[in-house]
């Protein structure tokens, strides 16, 4: 049995279930590049959906880590430690808001973010206690909690885990009339993703975002932007509302915040929202750790460059160039995205996304199918031109057979 299969085999029979992984086993990986425990390597084009924005092993973050480590990693939040004041007050100046409420996983940044819009309703806009809404979109994805997942309009996600949390409205992404019709004086927030990834990396019609704000702030409801994916350089921009000169009331964070070495996310917002929580109403023992804190420094110190939103633009326009050329001869039948980030329909008749990522993955290219016949593209924002060309090169080859 190769190594491979047994350690798969291995892994099968001693982990849930949950995920459907490509069958490769990774060891090792650097930049754009992972290496599997044969020896082979395979271009990374997905980036552990964004966590990796700034590549495998990238030695600033692990330098940042390293040193770290040889200081102290867990505090909990009973003390204070030398690194978080400093993560708090860049981290808020990138956003430009006033305050950070930092947890580990995107998930739990939502949860905080929904704990937070709630409060707020009742102590600030004067919503009766047990009354508040909060709209979301179709198709969304924002983690998979049993609150989450109460909102959520993916079956997978959702059957089979009620009784489900109530105070959610649910309209369709891109319809601002909808939205409007949702929000009563009831609704204390608007909680949607700028490019919906898990749905397929669907960007909204233009307009649509500024919309959603102009909205929010005639109706007293907060914005609530779930950045986790599209945001920290991925679109080209430092957030992807930028796109459209979006500043929300909340931003929420994760993924690339940790570079891709330890989970970090937050919740960034201004005094008069984050500042309902008092002490012990709100808390988690790992957010905002010493660890943590250092090394979503360093990222924020390399997204101040601009090099790496300037990088995503340049060979993201490139990307889609090259995409949308695919598109009407017989196998690609639509291509979204923005920025090194992508969604690729293929005609179900060509093979579904996961039949077309296993070929890929033969070839030494590894994506990732979602829903049905639809794959994802989003390399590490350090990819060369040159590796870029050539996994799409594969991805040409793939759908000419």
């Amino acid at each position: 049995m190769s190594k491979t299969a047994d350690a798969i085999r291995s892994a099968d029979a001693h982990s849930a279930h949950n995920y459907h992984p490509l069958p490769i086993v990774v060891a090792t990986a650097e930049g754009a590049w992972m290496t599997d425990v044969e020896g082979r390597r395979y271009l990374d084009m997905l980036a552990g959906y964004s966590a990796l924005n700034f590549g495998h092993c990238n030695r600033r973050l692990l330098d940042a880590a390293r040193a770290q480590l040889e200081r102290v990693t867990l505090t909990s939040r009973a003390f204070h430690h030398d690194r978080f004041a400093d993560f708090c007050t860049e981290l808020a100046a990138l956003c430009g808001k006033e305050a950070v409420l930092p947890m580990n996983t995107g998930a739990e940044a939502v949860e905080t973010a929904v704990k937070t819009a709630r409060k707020w309703g009742y102590e600030v806009k004067g919503v009766p206690d047990g009354h508040a809404k909060i709209v979301v979109a179709a198709d969304n994805f924002h983690g998979r909690t049993t609150t989450i997942v109460s909102f959520s309009t993916d079956h997978e996600a959702r059957d089979h885990y009620g009784p489900y949390t109530p105070g959610f409205e649910i309209v369709p992404y891109g319809d601002l009339t909808a939205l409007a019709s949702a929000v009563t004086s009831n609704t204390v927030a608007v909680l949607l993703e700028p490019i919906q990834g898990e749905a397929g990396v669907l960007v909204p019609p233009a307009g649509y975002l500024r919309g959603v704000r102009e909205l929010t702030r005639e109706r007293n409801v907060l914005f609530m932007a779930d950045e986790i994916q599209s945001g920290l350089g991925r679109t080209g921009k430092t957030f992807a509302c930028e796109h459209e000169e979006v500043v929300p009331d909340v931003y929420i964070l994760g993924k690339a915040l940790g570079g891709g070495v330890v989970p970090v996310s937050a919740v960034v917002a201004d005094r008069d929202v984050l500042g309902v929580f008092k002490p012990g109403e709100h808390g988690s023992t790992f957010g905002g750790n010493p660890l943590a804190c250092a090394v979503a420094l360093e990222v924020i110190a390399m997204l101040r460059t601009g090099e790496y939103q300037q990088r995503a633009t340049e060979l993201g326009d490139h990307l889609h160039r090259e995409l949308n050329l695919m598109v009407g001869g017989g196998a690609v039948t639509a291509v979204r995205g923005r920025g090194l980030w992508a969604g690729i329909d293929i005609d179900p008749a060509r093979g579904t996304g996961r039949e077309i990522s296993e070929k890929l993955m033969e070839l030494g290219v590894l994506v990732k199918d979602t829903h049905g016949s639809t794959i994802r593209i989003a390399p590490p924002l350090v990819i060369s031109k040159e590796d870029l060309d050539w996994g799409l090169d594969q991805l040409r080859s793939v759908l000419a057979e």
